[in-house]
């Protein structure tokens, strides 16, 4: 008999993928966490039955939410991952030389230690000696630390369940106080075709606090409609402004893709365009 996971992308579309084997299961303080064995991913993770990362295309997601504004700010050395417990963005921040410090703030232990034990290629930098992991609500985390990082990065799950509170307003503005005076922030923001509303909400915003905000694509398979979301807030720099990029062993991104990822088909245009 086959197995398969489906997640409910939305109520009318579903994803499958057939399941070599159930590796992990169980109810964490926040949600159910489970890990897969899949024919066409490799190992997935999946928190309340959507898909989080896939071994075969997590380092799209992971590279992009973290590459472009590195590069962007002129001298990364403290950096927040606000969830993001499976460690990816925080392998890809620490290959950056100048980060001295690269603080996690995941609310959930469980998905930190299941990612340690059936992600080892994904969470490997955890115990970097650059690296800060912290169990926390990463809201009250950034209430408590204001002007203290160069780059912030939002990497949480879908706005339901414990990441509802990281795409509001009132976030945003915590996270701009938490930013020292040159500070970008980027967080992931979704479908372009599923999330219209949120993606505009975000964008505006995010427009009433930073003077410079932008957003960017990537091409995620697992993710609702395979097309992703990420938008940018900076203080200062523009990403469309970078001349220098830092030297890194990279599988998706590169100069190139920074400056193309920010050419949005017409569709997309109109979602930030419009107020």
């Amino acid at each position: 008999m086959e197995l398969w996971f489906s997640e409910s992308q939305t109520k009318d579309q579903k994803i499958s993928v057939r399941v070599l084997e159930t590796l992990y299961s169980a109810r964490s303080d926040y949600q159910e966490v489970a890990v897969y064995k899949t024919a066409q991913y490799g190992t997935l993770l999946a928190l309340d039955d959507i898909i989080q990362t896939t071994e075969k295309d997590e380092f799209v997601y992971h590279e992009m939410i973290t590459h472009v504004a590195l590069n962007t700010h002129a001298n990364p050395e403290r950096v927040l991952v606000i969830g993001g417990g499976d460690g990816g963005a925080i392998r890809e921040v620490l290959k950056h030389k100048s980060v001295k410090k690269a603080t996690l703030a995941e609310i959930d232990r469980m998905v930190v230690e299941v990612s340690k034990r059936f992600l080892p290629a994904i969470s490997c930098a955890l115990d970097d000696e650059r690296a800060d992991v912290q169990i926390c609500d990463g809201i009250k985390y950034i209430q408590e630390h204001k002007n203290e990082f160069d780059v912030i990065i939002v990497d949480s799950t879908d706005p339901i369940g414990p990441a509802v509170g990281l795409f509001s307003g009132q976030f945003y503005k915590m996270v701009y106080d938490a930013l020292k005076d040159d500070g970008i922030f980027v967080a992931q923001t979704e479908s372009p075709f599923y999330n219209t509303a949120l993606i505009k909400n975000i964008h505006n915003d995010l427009k009433n606090l930073f003077p410079i905000v932008r957003l960017y694509l990537a091409t995620v398979p697992t993710y609702p409609g395979g097309l992703w979301t990420f938008t940018l807030g900076s203080k200062k720099y523009d990403p469309l402004q970078v001349e220098h990029f830092d030297e890194m062993e990279t599988k998706y991104y590169s100069p190139e893709i920074h400056r193309s990822a920010f050419v949005l088909p017409n569709f997309v245009k109109q979602l930030v365009d419009e107020r």
